[in-house]
């Protein structure tokens, strides 16, 4: 399965895979928020163990970029930037600054 994901001024395509998991009923978490409470605890960890980066990580977790950072200092996990992202990050400020120029 494929799904398609906007990000800023560009579109990224990502594989993604469907997983199921047992747990037990009697957990200390609402049945109406346990899929939610499980996705973001995997992403959370995921990110932290260094096993998904930020993006992949938010998504599974189905956050925004910017909530997905407030998680992160919430839960005292720190960034992972490296010069991958901070590329990213000016490319994307160079865009933003092109738009507020032409207007």
């Amino acid at each position: 399965m494929s799904i398609v994901f906007a990000e800023g001024a560009r579109v990224v395509k990502a594989s993604v895979r469907r997983v199921v998991i047992e747990v037990p009923e009697n957990l200390r978490v609402p049945p109406d928020e346990l899929e939610e409470r499980l996705r973001v605890e995997l992403a959370l960890r995921l990110y932290e163990k260094g096993i998904a980066s930020l993006g992949q990580a938010r998504r599974i977790a189905g956050l925004s970029k910017w909530d997905f950072l407030e998680l992160l200092a919430r839960e005292g996990i720190s960034l992972h930037y490296g010069e991958e992202e901070l590329k990213e990050d000016l490319e994307a400020a160079k865009r933003l600054a092109s738009r507020t120029k032409r207007r």
